[in-house]
Formats: structure tokens, C-alpha cells, sequence
């Protein structure tokens, strides 16, 4: 008699759900989890629905959909609050900050996983550590720092803050532990130093970590509030999400215009994390399985 393969749906098995309190546990799961979802991403959609309203549909009347999609509202919005230059601003912030964690993090999650000199292990505890508290402890001291030697008010420090990220450098050093030892070795007989064979071996096998690590970074960079608001300290070279901040704290515009206002400071992210969820998805899981 020929073997039938057997199926799963997930975790359990096809012939599980046979049973009656299987199926029972099953769609409670399923019923709490779509619930979450829900309260979840409630907020992100009334957000944008509510943004296309005018302030007199906002103002008296509590529907979620609104009556007519006010697009026009979205342009005075964006051409007013002059959103081009915030836009550049967090451009700039974004594009430092991917080099500097592309660059520092993979060099030191090279040198662990790779060149292991003396005392590489200390630095590796250093960095668990680093994963283990919390990033706001070390605001104080970094801005203390930084004002001393005359970085703040430029993009310099949050650049450099990006380059010095204990979760890229283990998810670097989980990556580079999969490259054969062979590739390394068989270039160090040829007479390559290590700066050679980061740049040369290992950066061309590595283009599916770099990627990701590249969107992280994207998504922190643009998120980030807290260090452009104490470090960059004029209003020149103020963030997207700085001037949202000023915006609520001045009060200049109305609820639907500061509605528009989140809604442009969300749509990069969101189309980055739409196009590239699977590879994001695929090598997190992955270094997370090596580490």
C-alpha cells in the first residue's frame, strides 16, 4: 500500500484537527490573535482615513470613513508646513546613518566572527550586555560628551550613534560565522590583509545581511526622535519627527492637518518594511537560528 505523506497547517498536523478540542484551542488562538491585529491596527487606519476628512467632518462627526477623500488636503498641508525641507533633513540623517552602521558594525562583527584576536570574547560579552540595557541610560552621559567636544548641532553624532549598535553587530557576526573559514584562509595565503578580505570576500557574500541591516537602520534613522532633538538643537536641521513634535507642542495647525503631517512621516517606512518584509523576515530568522 503506497504511503500517503501527511500534511500539516502549521504546528498541528491535519490529523490533529480531527479532534474536536484541537480544533476548539485552534480557533480561540486564531480568534485572539486576529483580535490583537485588530487593536493593533486600528489606530495606524483611522489615522489615514482620518486625514483625507476636513476639520468640519473631523470636528462633528464620529464616522470612520470619510464622506469625500479630501486629497487637496494633503497637498496645502505638505506645501504650508514646508515638508520638503524636514524631508531632507531625515534624508540626510538616514543616509549617514546606513554607511555608518553598514560600515562599523560589519567591520566588528568581522573581526568576531573572523579574525578573533586576544580578548575577542570579552568584547562579545560586552556586547550581550550592550543588547541588555536599555539605550535611553547612556542619553545623559552621550550628550554630555558630544556637547565637550562640539559635535551637537550636527548630523555627525547621529551617524556615529547608528555605527555603534550591539543588535547590527550580532546579527553581522551571526551572518559572517555561516562564510567558510577556506574563503578567509585561501585569501590570506594570496597575501590579503583583513580590510582586503572584508571588502573583497566577505562584503560580496554578505549582500542579503547588508540589506537588511540597511533597513533597520533606515527605519531607526527615520524614527528616531530623542537624539535629534537634544543633539541637533536648531531648528534648520530639524527631523520629520522633531518637527511633528514642535508642531503638537506649537499648536499652529488644527487635528486634521497634524493627522496629514504623521501620515507623510509614516509612508517611507511602511513602503520599505511592503517591499522588503521577506528578506527582512527570511535573514533575521536566519541569523537568529545561527546565534
Amino acid at each position: 500500500m503506497e504511503n500517503k505523506k501527511e500534511s500539516y497547517t502549521g504546528v498541528i498536523r491535519d490529523f490533529d484537527m480531527r479532534h474536536m478540542s484541537v480544533k476548539i484551542i485552534y480557533y480561540m488562538v486564531f480568534a485572539v490573535c486576529a483580535a490583537i491585529l485588530i487593536v493593533c491596527i486600528f489606530p495606524f487606519v483611522w489615522t489615514i482615513l482620518s486625514s483625507f476628512k476636513t476639520i468640519k467632518e473631523f470636528a462633528s462627526e464620529p464616522n470612520i470613513i470619510p464622506h469625500q477623500f479630501q486629497i487637496s488636503g494633503f497637498v496645502k498641508t505638505w506645501t504650508s508646513l514646508k515638508f520638503v525641507k524636514y524631508y531632507m533633513n531625515s534624508a540626510i540623517s538616514v543616509l549617514g546613518s546606513i554607511v555608518c552602521a553598514i560600515l562599523f558594525n560589519g567591520l566588528f562583527g568581522y573581526v568576531m566572527a573572523k579574525v578573533k584576536p586576544y580578548g575577542s570574547k570579552f568584547f562579545e560579552m560586552l556586547v550581550m550586555w550592550g543588547l541588555l540595557i536599555p539605550s535611553t541610560t547612556s542619553i545623559v552621559p552621550l550628550f554630555m560628551n558630544l556637547s565637550k567636544i562640539g559635535l551637537t548641532g550636527t548630523f555627525i553624532p547621529l551617524w556615529l550613534a547608528m555605527g555603534a549598535n550591539a543588535f547590527y553587530v550580532v546579527l553581522f557576526k551571526n551572518f559572517f560565522d555561516s562564510i567558510p573559514a577556506s574563503y578567509i584562509e585561501a585569501a590570506t595565503i594570496d597575501g590579503a590583509g583583513n580590510i582586503q578580505i572584508f571588502f573583497k570576500i566577505v562584503v560580496p557574500l554578505s549582500k542579503s545581511i547588508i540589506m537588511v541591516v540597511g533597513l533597520y537602520a533606515i527605519t531607526a534613522a527615520w524614527s528616531d526622535f530623542l537624539l535629534p532633538f537634544l543633539l541637533l538643537q536648531n531648528t534648520q536641521f530639524e527631523t520629520v519627527m522633531v518637527k511633528l513634535f514642535s508642531l503638537m507642542r506649537g499648536a499652529k495647525i488644527n487635528d486634521v492637518e497634524m493627522l496629514r503631517a504623521i501620515v507623510f512621516a509614516i509612508i517611507p517606512p511602511v513602503i520599505l518594511f511592503i517591499i522588503f518584509q521577506k528578506q527582512i523576515t527570511q535573514v533575521t530568522i536566519q541569523s537568529g537560528i545561527k546565534g
